[in-house]
């Protein structure tokens, strides 16, 4: 019966479905490459070819079982073809079978199955909105017979015990979502993608990370004369300043510097006053995670709170500008709290304040102190020595030679840090 059909109409027929097959493969590969959060997007900006793609991808395992079905009948078709087309040209014979066979595969592999498949990858996006416009129609007019392809196929799986997947069931964790931040820098403004990364270092970081050591409080005594009182707060480099009485440990409240202008505009200020005119203390426990006390902060109209251990112990101060700090950087440049902390010498080693916090070292100097333990300087070299150390006494901390330059009331006052040869220098 081919007999009657002319050779060319074999060559187009054979053209024809290699393209097809072509374009089955091509449509499985962008759909299965489709990059499903720019796809809500074009949704979202009313594409009806993406909206096309979205209602395929919901029902990934008809779609696929289409495809997979169109591939196998248009291929095994194309064999045959090809068999016909050598018989045609070459005789009949076993080696004719063998050329055949060969020619078939390579058509196929070649024009049915890499190329299209690499362009469906290169072109995912363009292609499988296109493609979308055909598939739909003809996964509807199809359903009938692949009906009973799915229900076999699903009842093998319930043989098995396999459950197919749910559309939407996996989720992002923070180290994926971490990794689609830095891989889409080109997409991202420096700055932004800063912002994105801090948010996400913020998720494992607590108060005790940020918060001002109990020994660089600025407070003022109660107790104190009047002046004294009057001249710290005209001096503070805080808007908000501790109130205590008689040691730290008993802080009364907080005061706010502008309250206090207020307040002796009217009358000179005087202890009783003061009182008034301070709020409470806002305590918190060590430990709260960063963005908890955030949540906190806004939930209490609060913007400054004391830390505080297991026994009730001042540790620190948190405001809230220092967790903002943490997701957008500083907002100044000369913090006062950084004022003093460090020093550059002309050497390249850094002098080091004890109480400088690690995180602050860090940030400010390129260094990599560990931050899962203490969280100054101090408190590093006292664990790590073991013992209150000697002026003169050295040690090596990761890549840093530290000198201890003094110590005063058993605490190391003043380190040098050496920069190693390797690093060079990073200020």
């Amino acid at each position: 019966m081919t007999d009657n059909i002319p050779i060319h109409w074999l060559m187009v027929t054979l053209a024809m479905l290699l393209a097809s097959s072509g374009f089955f493969s091509m449509s499985e590969t962008c759909m299965m490459a489709l990059n499903r959060y720019r796809l809500r997007h074009l949704i979202k900006q009313g594409s009806r070819g993406a909206r096309l793609a979205g209602e395929l991808l919901s029902k990934v395992d008809e779609m696929l079982s289409f495809i997979l079905a169109g591939n196998t009948v248009i291929n095994a078709a194309t064999t045959i073809l090809v068999a016909e087309i050598c018989r045609r040209l070459f005789g009949e014979g076993e080696y004719v079978l063998a050329i055949a066979t060969g020619a078939a595969s390579i058509c196929i592999l070649i024009f049915a199955e890499i190329l299209p498949k690499v362009i469906g990858a290169r072109f995912a996006e363009k292609i499988a909105l296109l493609a979308s416009y055909i598939l739909t129609p003809l996964i509807w007019a199809t359903k009938p017979v692949m009906f009973f392809v799915n229900v076999i196929v699903r009842g093998i799986l319930k043989v098995l015990r396999i459950k197919p997947a749910v559309e939407g069931a996996q989720q992002l964790s923070m180290e994926e979502l971490r990794t689609l931040v830095l891989e889409g820098g080109q997409f991202i403004p420096k700055k932004h993608q800063n912002i994105l990364m801090n948010l996400f270092d913020l998720e494992n970081m607590t108060v005790d990370d940020t918060m001002t050591p109990r020994s660089l409080i600025e407070a003022v005594d109660i107790n104190d004369k009047i002046e004294d009182i009057r001249s710290a707060l005209s001096t503070s480099h805080h808007t908000r300043i501790v109130v205590f009485e008689d040691d730290l440990s008993n802080i009364i409240g907080l005061v706010h510097v502008r309250k206090v202008l207020n307040a002796s505009r009217k009358e000179p200020l005087d202890h009783d006053t003061l009182r008034e005119i301070m709020r409470e203390p806002y305590f918190i426990p060590e430990g709260t995670p960063l963005l908890q006390q955030l949540t906190h902060f806004q939930e209490q109209q609060r913007r400054m709170a004391l830390v505080v251990d297991e026994y009730g112990e001042i540790q620190g101060l948190v405001t809230l500008q220092d967790i903002l700090e943490e997701i957008v950087g500083e907002f100044t440049s000369q913090s006062p709290m950084n004022v003093g902390f460090y020093r550059k010498q002309d050497d390249g080693s850094v002098m080091v304040e004890g109480s400088c916090p690690l995180r602050v070292l860090n940030r400010k100097l390129g260094f990599n102190f560990p931050l899962d333990g203490p969280k100054t300087m101090n408190g590093l070299l006292i664990e790590q020595i073991e013992d209150i150390p000697e002026p003169g006494v050295s040690v090596t901390i990761g890549d840093y030679e530290i000198e201890v330059v003094q110590v005063q009331d058993k605490m190391v006052k003043v380190v040098r840090i050496g920069l190693p040869a390797k690093q060079g220098l990073l200020l």
